[in-house]
């Protein structure tokens, strides 16, 4: 059975002294998550990863970053390597937030080559995908179109085989951050199962396999409706996960539904 992957990332918040006790309470799931078929992760910001590797160490909760230059080395000032990166422990690496689009000026055509070096250097990429307001008031059809763009742009020239670690995060940038708008989840199946049908058509021999992911304005209100989508392989949780008192509810009933039987996948 594929496992629900469910998991954050920090952005600019933790300090590595935060870090370290935030995954010592994360680490107590560890057990109960696996047996359960959750696939635990967590992405810190890289001063924090050398000191949360170890800590991590022993246990099935994945360490992530949250960006890389597609370089090998270089002349690339405040940027870091996917060897730097494999060296410091990270198994997964993040590429495509909508905040690095936006404040960085991101392009789809970097992503591929970001994904490419992902790739080759065997780190599991994450790759963030999601429509804006402006698409979204556009009608589902521009979404659609918007979304088989992105997924087609990142992915160009990967051959499917190479595809077979990568996970997929559908974040609508309308509904993360801070002003984030919680989304229906009739409408999350709807873009998910465009997503998936994308790829069984796209990327026939993975198209079924990739995880998805869902991201944006998850929290206790909602993740269930989420979580029990068809398409919906896992949780990409914000602000919810990085209160542990939050988060620890969160697990403790995905947890407690898988031990009931009644969440399968």
């Amino acid at each position: 059975m594929k496992p629900f992957w469910i998991g954050t990332n920090w952005k600019m918040t933790k300090t590595t002294k935060e870090g370290l006790a935030y995954v010592e309470k994360l680490k107590t799931f560890d057990k109960d998550a696996r047996q359960a078929g959750l696939q635990l992760f967590v992405i810190p910001s890289f001063l924090s990863l050398p000191s949360i590797h170890p800590a991590l160490n022993g246990t099935n909760i994945k360490l992530g970053a949250q960006n890389m230059h597609w370089a090998e080395q270089g002349a690339y000032t405040g940027e870091i390597s996917a060897s730097m990166l494999t060296e410091a422990g990270v198994q997964m690496i993040e590429l495509g937030h909508s905040e690095r689009r936006k404040y960085f000026n991101e392009t789809d055509e970097q992503l591929n080559k970001k994904l490419k070096t992902a790739i080759h250097h065997g780190i599991q990429p994450l790759v963030c995908i999601g429509e804006d307001r402006d698409t979204k008031q556009a009608g589902e059809s521009a979404v659609f179109n918007y979304l088989a763009q992105q997924i087609d742009r990142a992915l160009h020239g990967i051959q499917e085989e190479d595809l077979s670690s990568l996970l997929l995060a559908y974040e609508p940038v309308w509904a993360i951050g801070e002003q984030g708008v919680p989304a229906e989840a009739a409408y999350i199946d709807r873009i998910h199962t465009f997503i998936r049908n994308h790829l069984r058509k796209h990327y026939r021999s993975v198209g079924d396999s990739i995880p998805l992911l869902y991201g944006g304005s998850v929290h206790l209100d909602n993740f269930h409706s989420y979580r029990a989508l068809e398409h919906v392989n896992g949780l990409f949780v914000g602000r919810a996960a990085w209160d542990m008192d939050l988060f620890k509810q969160m697990l403790t009933e995905l947890i407690q539904i898988k031990s009931d039987g009644g969440y399968t996948r």
